[in-house]
């Protein structure tokens, strides 16, 4: 349970209904409070990042750096060299790949420990074509050494991988999918450890593993099936690296066919990272990614390009039913 943040109803709401970046910013005000030489560092995002009332009120405790995201992780790294708990902040794919170099030598190689905020990763920005979506961060970051990966469910579980964050072990990247009015998975405050999935419907036919907004959206999917007679576990994968290998195996042990649901390439990303489990198993399911397709197609609004992918809970549905019955 949590030690810095409040978890009450009011703030759930609150979160959800602000969305996932401008909840990163409202909890930086919380933790500007409680957690000692904290620095949070932009690229001229204080806006965007909902850290407007942080910068004002923590200006010693604020940077932009500019556009310039390869020198926002150099300068991040040397603050954490002498000892500050630095968060960096921009757009999913400016924070991971723009200064992909410099995250492999100072966070990888260096192991400086440096917390990462993708703002806006997976589909959001859908108007501003595949410059500005992210689909590729997991499969980048996922190749360094010595990164963790998360992927929280909803607001709420964005708080928690925020402040798991800070006491890990190693540098993270904490990628935020969705939009404003984001629907809420959690409702209260939960058990939350860094490198263990949560089992949220247990079923015994299939098991759909779910990470970002696909976690909902695997939960209505579930519900659909159900209503046609398959059963079906529903599991939140909010740490894509470390995978929780211990608990997938057991899994295995119980499932006719896996599943994996992500606003993410199907090429690295959480399909991949359980198939690389699942392969080491014997007699181990058939599974079925569920993701973005290895290309760049036109972009759009939010909903209309989840859409064409098929990652609304329908269509989710539809595609696991219809593999379920070829079994």
């Amino acid at each position: 349970m949590s030690e810095l943040i409040n978890f009450d109803e009011k703030s759930i709401k609150t979160w959800s209904l602000i969305g996932s970046r401008a909840t990163f910013g409202m909890v930086s005000l919380d933790l500007a409070k409680n957690v000692k030489d904290l620095m949070i560092l932009t690229c001229d995002v204080s806006t965007s990042a909902g850290l407007d009332r942080f910068r004002k009120s923590f200006p010693e405790k604020y940077l932009d750096v500019g556009i310039a995201e390869q020198n926002l992780i150099g300068i991040a790294a040397g603050l954490s060299s002498t000892g500050y708990n630095v968060f960096t902040t921009t757009f999913a794919p400016f924070q991971t790949m723009r200064c992909c170099e410099q995250i492999k030598v100072n966070l990888g190689y260096m192991k400086k420990k440096i917390n990462m905020v993708g703002l806006a990763s997976g589909l959001v920005l859908g108007n501003l074509g595949y410059t500005h979506c992210c689909i590729e961060d997991i499969s980048v970051i996922r190749s360094i050494p010595n990164i963790a990966i998360l992927s929280p469910a909803d607001c709420t579980e964005t708080v928690k991988a925020i402040e798991a964050s800070l006491s890990y072990k190693s540098s993270v990247y904490i990628r935020l999918t969705g939009s404003q009015n984001n629907p809420i998975v959690y409702k209260n405050d939960y058990n939350y450890e860094i490198g263990k999935l949560i089992e949220l419907k247990s079923g015994k036919d299939i098991t759909i593993f779910s990470t970002g907004t696909m976690v909902y959206e695997s939960l209505e999917a579930e519900k659909i099936l159900k209503s046609q007679g398959i059963s079906c576990s529903v599991i939140d994968v909010h740490t894509i690296k470390p995978i929780d290998s211990v608990a997938i195996v057991e899994l295995s042990k119980k499932s006719k066919l896996f599943v994996s649901v992500e606003e993410h390439s199907i090429v690295g990303g959480l399909g991949s990272a359980i198939a690389e489990v699942n392969s080491s198993v014997n007699s181990s399911p058939e599974h079925l990614i569920i993701g973005v397709p290895d290309k760049y197609e036109i972009s759009g609004d939010y909903g209309y390009v989840k859409e064409m992918y098929g990652l609304s809970s329908k269509l989710i549905a539809k595609k696991i039913f219809d593999k379920y019955k070829t079994l």
